[in-house]
């Protein structure tokens, strides 16, 4: 055997005794070849030896005298230096004895030589050979340690060098918690792989293994034949490791021990194997163990960054989340425009464009399940889901109107869901982690326990770039037991949602009238004039018109079909939006329409957002506003805008006086009478009708529809009524079939239904409607019931004059054919004027000279002409009642001043 340089990088942790070293060559292109060099002539004490779990009899094998110090003497000479040995022998079963000589050749130090002469081996005197000076001077450095009493020569036997080995640790979550997170002396005996070593902790011999906190190396499998499969870069993890740490003196801070695994960082002179690993692509970061990592888990992110932005080893096919993404797109600063979820924000760009931004890693507040919901009342998640409101509106008060910085962590693809898939379809998400003012909004939330931190399987990096900070706010939130961690009471809110209601609309008005100006949250924009506000002093919700102005109208359903939308109805609807959405704003309530929808004027930061949509061309003055305070405001920006011919003046022409003069003289009322069926009157004088020309279409659909429903009666309860939906409704009075519409669904029992052909309304239970049959939809014929109301004439104020005069009408008019004319338009419906079909009288005229209404009276010229033929008559039966009413009571007060002392009760 030739002589031969190696390095020697660590003691095995199968070396017996202090005379037996493995030895290995310079790395190249991966771990080198190994080799066990056992010292010729000498022997040492053997180390202690833990019995195999598998034989229970067997016992623990301690340390013999001074082998301990034998390993330790040759561990701190020989580790990480270099030595050239010589192979005298290599036995059958290919055990290498040798001589080991510290340097690059023979001249080197004698280890073996350097062992007796501590007295910590002893010489094999048996194989000496007495021309060998080599085992000569062995035997003589021998007797000069016995003569000096060095090592195992001294007096007592060594006794005291036998560890007190502790292998169990009986309770290692105590005992990790009694160390405080300080530093401990150790030794690494041995490399499991990459994050995994076996420790022993001194001075109290403890032999632990401990697994790197924040971080796993690729590890080796275990097979059914109980052969080892390394995963990709496991070896060159482990070598990594070993050649480092194997052997050497470290500090090991113990952090956390989760399920009886104890968790620790392993600190070396020279550096964080932690931090080393991850630079050069060795390992990966683990969230469950980052949290506990206590020299900054930043660092760890950043090692890691750098490896997959070098593509090193387990690296080497990393495909960055947002690689395929201009810079521009992965951060810009956009304005926040609406809050959607308390894990999502519409943003407008520079551009113009709006982008959906979702918050990366955490998900917002949420029901489990259906369990929780309230089936007799729509479920509306943000105010019906614990602390869904809170987080909405801390987000909502700290973002939204202002500009964000928005930093693209990932892309999430579509998905789509089967119908035996329980995960729901989501589009395509963008997410990104937005901050205001250094402040990240997504940590913020999770901090005050409004959202949680998602976990993510190790493999996917599709995660915040904050994802440690999320983690951590998380673990603050549950300490501190905020929000959704707390273990009070559940918030409530109990919203009330009065938006159509029109009774409780009615009695909801003289209160908001009287109240002025009111705060609110505008919570919805239907279009540029019609809104959904919320009142939070009031807690309710209300649908609320800008009074004033007459704005374009989007696309809608009619009962006659799809409604086109007028031009710029969706520029008003962007204005209103980018202007009060989600904004805190004044309100002033003027009246109230028949759907129960509030009209008043809206107020944000001394803005009249009126106002604002008619100087920017993007509304028309109504005539209502001629009595309001802000007419000549109204009237003014008006006026700019048809100047300036933008957006809807666009292609306005401005006429000569003369040619408005002239066409206003000219201009006369139109009589075009047709003839209708009166159908149902209100108890507000308003009436529906239907067209004689459509009756027979009717009554065949009707008659069709009835027979294929007797042929397939629909099943009981079966359908599930929603507001707005078109079914079909059982009448009470007759027992038949009719087309009808759902207003409200009060609950499964109370279903408010409008009849759209007749007019009428009823509260019927579910289990009496069904889904209308497609051959019958308003599609194919339109909803026959027209609302109109009288023109020229006043509605009674008093509601026993009132009912008096629908009392008339009913008996005069209901289920009868008229002849009826539409005379201008209404802010609800039509003014038209009725003739009784026979004899061609005018209904509201008849009613007018009985004194049961007053005339309206009209200021366009045509229409003043015909209010002209019309006698003032008054309304007698009224004013009676009220001098009647004055008569008595002067009379009462008339007695009582003249008698005090007597009781008078007079009874009307």
């Amino acid at each position: 055997w030739a002589h031969i340089s190696f390095k020697i990088l660590n003691t095995a942790p199968v070396v017996l005794s202090g005379c037996a070293i493995i030895v290995r060559g310079q790395p190249r292109g991966g771990p080198p070849p190994e080799r066990q060099i056992n010292l010729s002539n000498i022997r040492t004490g053997a180390l202690a030896r833990r019995a195999p779990q598998s034989q229970p009899d067997q016992k623990d094998t301690p340390d013999e005298p001074y082998a301990f110090q034998a390993r330790e003497f040759l561990r701190k000479m020989l580790i990480g230096k270099e030595v050239c040995f010589t192979v005298e022998v290599k036995t059958a079963l290919g055990r290498e004895y040798g001589m080991v000589y510290l340097g690059r050749d023979t001249t080197g130090e004698n280890i073996a030589e350097s062992l007796v002469n501590e007295g910590l081996a002893t010489v094999r005197r048996e194989g000496i050979r007495g021309n060998n000076p080599d085992q000569a001077r062995l035997c003589d450095l021998e007797d000069q340690a016995k003569a000096s009493k060095k090592g195992m020569w001294t007096e007592g036997g060594g006794t005291n060098t036998i560890r007190d080995l502790k292998y169990i640790i009986e309770n290692p979550r105590n005992f990790v918690d009694s160390m405080h997170q300080k530093p401990v002396n150790a030794v690494i005996e041995h490399v499991r792989d990459g994050s995994v070593v076996r420790a022993l902790l001194l001075p109290d011999y403890y032999l632990v293994t401990v697994m790197l906190s924040g971080v796993k190396c690729p590890t080796f499998k275990r097979e059914a034949d109980g052969t080892e499969s390394p995963e990709p870069f496991a070896a060159e993890a482990k070598f990594f490791t070993e050649s480092r740490l194997l052997q050497r003196d470290v500090q090991i801070i113990l952090e956390s021990c989760p399920n009886q695994v104890i968790l620790g960082t392993v600190l070396h002179p020279n550096g964080n194997i932690t931090e080393l690993l991850l630079k050069e692509g060795f390992a990966r970061c683990v969230d469950w163990s980052m949290a506990v990592y206590t020299q900054g888990a930043e660092k760890l992110r950043a090692g890691e960054k750098s490896a997959k932005e070098r593509k090193v080893r387990i690296w080497k096919d990393y495909v960055a989340p947002t690689a395929n993404m201009d810079q521009k797109d992965r951060q810009f600063v956009a304005k926040v425009m609406q809050v959607v979820n308390a894990d999502a924000v519409v943003v407008k760009l520079n551009s113009g464009e709006y982008k959906t931004i979702h918050l990366s890693s955490i998900r917002p507040p949420r029901i489990e399940g259906e369990k929780n919901k309230d089936k007799d009342k729509r479920f509306r998640p943000i105010y019906d889901i614990p602390y869904m409101f809170e987080a909405r509106e801390f987000m909502r008060k700290k973002i939204i109107g202002k500009k964000v910085n928005v930093t693209v962590d990932y892309i999430r693809a579509a998905t789509s869901s089967s119908e035996t898939s329980t995960i729901p379809a989501f589009a395509e998400r963008t997410c990104a982690t937005v901050t205001i003012g250094g402040i990240n909004i997504a940590e913020a939330l999770v901090s005050k326990g409004f959202a949680t931190v998602i976990r993510y399987r190790q493999d996917d990096d599709q995660r915040s770039s904050h994802y440690d900070e999320l983690l951590a706010a998380e673990a603050r939130a549950i300490k501190n037991g905020k929000g959704l961690h707390s273990k009070k009471e559940v918030p409530i809110h109990r919203v009330a949602d009065i938006s159509g209601e029109t009774q409780k609309a009615k009695q909801f008005l003289p209160f908001l009238q009287r109240a002025g100006r009111s705060e609110a949250v505008v919570e919805y924009v239907f279009s540029g004039s019609r809104l959904k506000l919320y009142m939070p002093k009031e807690t309710c919700l209300i649908t609320f018109l800008l009074a004033g102005i007459e704005c374009p109208r989007g696309s809608r359903n009619m009962p006659g079909g799809m409604q086109v939308a007028e031009p710029f109805s969706d520029e008003a609807m962007a204005f209103t939006k980018e202007l009060v959405l989600q904004r805190e704003v004044e309100v002033e309530v003027e009246s109230m329409d028949k759907a129960g929808n509030f009209i008043g004027w809206l107020h944000i930061e001394g803005v009249n957002l009126s106002v604002a949509l008619v100087e920017n061309a993007l509304s028309k003055v109504h005539f209502t506003a001629e009595r309001s305070s802000y007419y000549k405001t109204l009237v003014s920006g008006e006026e700019a805008s048809r100047l300036r011919k933008d957006k809807i003046w666009a292609n306005y022409e401005e006429k000569k006086v003369e040619e408005v003069v002239h066409v206003m003289e000219e201009k006369e009322r139109t009589a075009n009478y047709r003839a209708v069926y009166v159908t149902e009157i209100t108890d507000t004088m308003h009436f529906y009708t239907q067209d004689v020309e459509t009756g027979t279409q009717l009554e065949n659909l009707m008659e069709t529809m009835r027979a294929e429903i007797a042929a397939q009666p629909p099943v009981e309860g079966s359908y599930a009524a929603r507001r707005g939906d078109y079914c079909i409704a059982n009448f009470s009075a007759d027992g038949e079939w009719y087309r009808a519409r759902v207003e409200k669904v009060q609950s499964p029992a109370k279903v408010h239904v409008f009849y759209i052909d007749y007019g009428n309304r009823e509260i019927v239970p579910s289990t009496r409607l069904a889904v209308i049959p497609p051959a019958f939809s308003t599609r194919t014929l339109a909803a026959q019931a027209t609302e109109y109301t009288f023109a020229y004439i006043q509605v009674p104020q008093d509601e026993d004059v009132r009912a008096d005069v629908v009392d008339n009408l009913v008996r005069d008019i209901q289920n009868t054919q008229c002849l009826l004319n539409v005379e201008h338009s209404g802010v609800t419906c039509p003014h038209v004027t009725l003739q009784f079909a026979d004899s061609k009288d005018d209904v509201g005229l008849s009613l007018v000279k009985e004194g049961m209404v007053m005339v309206d009276a009209r200021k366009e010229k045509h229409l003043q002409k015909m209010v002209g033929k019309w006698p003032p008559w008054r309304n007698l039966k009224r004013e009676m009642k009220v001098m009647f009413t004055l008569s008595f009571q002067f009379y009462n007060d008339f007695v009582r001043a003249l008698w005090p002392n007597r009781c008078f009760m007079y009874q009307w």
